[in-house]
């Protein structure tokens, strides 16, 4: 790897989760990319190859399912772990969240430890 700080997408149409995602990955000291939908995801995968992604399921035009889906069907993005994040703590999500591609599942709100750990834990750090 070419340079050591590892990158984190966080895909949200929620202002305030991005933000605090944002404050706690930065905290965490990892490099943060953020994208407000689907659309602006996809473009932002490619441009910057994020180590983990945390992506919204309700969002406006793309949901997170399919923005799962596409990231997931590019053979360079194909074992980049998704971390699906919903309000709803839901068996329904989370089983639809791992037929996309999703590693993992995250209930919002999160706290700091929660989002930190997640990241570790797929970052094989």
């Amino acid at each position: 790897m070419e340079n050591s700080v590892r990158k984190v997408l966080v895909i949200d149409d929620s202002n305030t989760i991005r933000r605090s995602a944002e404050i706690f990955l930065k905290q965490g000291g990892y490099e943060v990319v953020l994208a407000e939908d689907g659309f602006d995801a996809l473009s932002k995968v490619n441009d910057h190859a994020p180590d983990v992604i945390f992506c919204d399921i309700l969002m406006p035009r793309l949901d997170g399912y399919q923005t799962c889906a596409i990231i997931k069907r590019n053979p360079r993005f194909a074992r980049t772990p998704v971390i699906m994040l919903s309000s709803k703590d839901g068996l329904f999500d989370k089983a639809r969240g791992r037929m996309v591609g999703s590693q993992d599942y995250l209930t919002k709100p999160f706290t700091k430890d929660q989002l930190l750990q997640a990241v570790s834990q797929y970052m094989g750090a």
